[in-house]
């Protein structure tokens, strides 16, 4: 809990130092449009990977197939898209790589590694 407190504090200021900064160098009309367009470009990406998701959700129950590696895309997709849609650059960074399917592969190892570490400790507990 703690380090999501830092994290809430820190990313934002980093952020907006960043945003700052490319204000000074690049000017704040271009600054804004960036910002605007990887926001339309994040919307996007969201639901064109979120539906494919489903998709394939749907196609893996219809079988009988428990889906999680897809429901593990879905979280990856939630995060990214609401990342992207947070303005500024280092937030628009880190979402892409929770969206594009190759960097989002590592994410999703990370992932299960932290759940299955935190399940061996017993903060989390499945109940069958």
């Amino acid at each position: 809990m703690r380090y999501l407190f830092i994290l809430i504090i820190l990313i934002p200021a980093l952020d907006i130092g960043v945003l700052l900064l490319s204000g000074n160098v690049i000017g704040v009309w271009p600054t804004i449009a960036l910002i605007v367009l990887t926001g339309i470009i994040g919307a996007y990406l969201a639901k064109r990977e979120g539906l494919q998701t489903i998709r394939r959700v749907q196609d893996q129950l219809s079988y009988g197939q428990l889906p999680g590696d897809a429901l593990l895309d879905g979280i990856c997709i939630l995060i990214g898209g609401t990342l992207l849609l947070t303005p500024g650059f280092i937030t628009d960074v880190t979402g892409f790589f929770f969206l594009f399917p190759p960097t989002r592969k590592p994410i999703k190892y990370l992932l299960i590694k932290m759940w299955k570490r935190r399940i061996n400790k017993g903060n989390i507990k499945i109940i069958k």
